[in-house]
């Protein structure tokens, strides 16, 4: 007998709907899996056999063939366990046939029955919404994750005997089906930040890192810190978070997707409520922090979309790691190419990087460093022009000084001051670009410039000057008229002015390597 019942697979950041073929019929007793399928996969045939048998249903002894369509989709995971089961149930007549209509099931067996939780439920349930089901079977452990989605009724099963049920008299499992879409306000939790936040008040002095930090967050603009060890470089990038605005709705749930998908949804938690930063080792890998691997997976890039991410010491990355984050930046996604096919990962993040000015870190000042021009120029020379050019603002950070360690700090600004500011910059950016698809200044393209950036008669004669002057690349304009279009926001002015240009170009200048 013939049956097939609806499952998903992971493809990227989306779920892509599969469909779980079984037949039951003469022969000799085998268990076969087919569908271009991973060994995870192929190992269901024995997790299923086991967990049916001790449910108390014993496979015939006849030849049992799954298939997995559409074939050319790569299939991964312990995921599929629960809807091969099912499929083999119904194809044995244990269960209707019909019983499972419109429903999409995922999950992972135990041999004693019972389910597992796995990844990538968020995404899995939108899919089953989109392709028309009206309910979806998850693992219990899943439960809280899949009841974010709204417009589906999501069941959660702790066993095989509760499946068996449901199908048989469409009992739902107690406490696991609350008849009613859930509202991710209500049943998401929290990813809560620690009670003791770090806050820019932490820093002494250095106001033109913190002004650098102030626009970097109103407009997700890139930021490069750059001084001698123990400036505050590190200490001024873990607080960047602490000063970005709130996520919207949506946001959240692209976050989630990927963090779901990831495995990395804190536990107890369906949606993600705050800003990601990632800080990953100067020693990682292209793979690690682009994404990658036989079936491409997430990297640092995509982990820290809508959110921020931190590169330590970024002379001391492998140049040509370095250089594969030219294309996230530029177009805020990322395409891993595979002999398998294609995968686009969203990227659009605020990238943080810091830092020394010279091996020793202590260049220009001639006292402590001892380093040789043409070392330094070897040191300064592993970050390419081409990556320097991508970034918006380029901020130097003095050593602090005695007096700014040890007196009073009753004027320094707050976190939560900041935050006000962004927060105000971020509500005129968003009812700006209503409509368009545009979160902040950061994403606007060339076309959408001319569009949304009203520069005065001052300021257009100032970048003029500058960009023959500094021999500006179009990019650089492009980038600097952004940055100016953010410090007008800051400004709450809807012109573009001399002085914000002139911020915008002071922004953008960093010191050259010596000659």
């Amino acid at each position: 007998m013939f049956c097939s019942v609806f499952s998903a697979a992971i493809a990227g950041v989306e779920a892509v709907p599969v469909s779980v073929e079984a037949d039951v019929s003469d022969g000799l007793p085998v268990f076969t899996i087919v569908g271009y399928v991973s060994s995870q996969v192929r190992e269901a045939q024995d997790r299923v056999r086991t967990a049916l048998r001790n449910v108390g249903f014993c496979l015939p002894p006849k030849r049992i063939t799954i298939n997995l369509s559409p074939g050319d989709l790569r299939k991964e995971g312990t995921r599929f366990d629960l809807p091969i089961a099912a499929a083999v149930l119904m194809a044995a007549g244990a269960i209707r046939a019909d019983s499972l209509d419109r429903t999409l099931l995922v999950g992972e067996l135990h041999l004693d029955g019972r389910t597992a939780h796995v990844t990538g439920i968020l995404p899995t349930v939108m899919a089953a919404r989109e392709a028309g089901c009206t309910a979806c079977i998850i693992p219990l452990a899943n439960d809280g994750e899949g009841r974010v989605v709204d417009g589906i009724r999501v069941i959660g099963i702790e066993s095989l005997p509760q499946l068996i049920r449901y199908c048989r008299d469409g009992t739902v499992p107690s406490a696991a089906e609350t008849g009613k879409s859930a509202d991710f306000r209500e049943n998401a939790g929290d990813n809560a930040a620690p009670a003791v936040q770090p806050d820019f008040s932490d820093i002494r002095g250095q106001a033109g890192v913190k002004r650098a930090a102030l626009i970097a967050a109103a407009g997700f603009h890139n930021l490069l810190l750059s001084g001698p060890p123990g400036s505050g470089k590190s200490m001024a990038a873990q607080r960047i978070p602490t000063i970005l605005p709130d996520l919207t709705a949506e946001e959240s749930l692209e976050i989630s997707k990927i963090y779901s998908i990831a495995g990395l949804l804190p536990k107890g938690i369906a949606l993600m409520k705050n800003r990601p930063f990632r800080a990953p080792h100067h020693t990682i890998t292209a793979a690690a922090l682009c994404g990658g691997g036989l079936t491409p997976h997430p990297g640092e890039v995509t982990l820290a979309h809508r959110g921020v991410l931190f590169l330590d010491e970024l002379p001391e990355m492998n140049p040509r790691t370095l250089e594969m984050l030219r294309q996230p930046i530029e177009e805020h996604r990322i395409l891993v190419a595979r002999a398998r096919g294609s995968y686009v990962f969203p990227a659009s993040f605020l990238l943080v990087a810091a830092m020394n000015p010279c091996p020793c870190g202590y260049y220009p000042d001639r006292k402590r460093c001892t380093c040789t021009p043409v070392e330094i120029r070897s040191y300064q020379s592993r970050i390419s022009q081409a990556f320097l050019d991508r970034i918006d603002l380029r901020c130097e950070v003095p050593a602090a000084s005695y007096a700014d360690l040890t007196g009073e700090s009753v004027n320094e600004i707050s976190s939560a001051q900041m935050r006000l500011q962004v927060e105000k910059a971020a509500a005129i950016q968003a009812e700006r670009y209503k409509g368009t698809g545009i979160l902040f200044n950061s994403e606007l393209n060339s076309r959408m410039i001319g569009r949304y950036c009203d520069v005065s008669t001052d300021a257009e004669m100032l970048m003029q000057a500058a960009y023959r002057q500094l021999g500006l690349s179009a990019r650089g304009y492009h980038r600097i008229i952004r940055t100016a279009r953010t410090i007008a926001d800051l400004d709450g002015s809807e012109v573009i002015k001399e002085a914000h240009i002139s911020e915008a170009l002071m922004c953008r200048c960093g010191k050259e390597s010596p000659h």
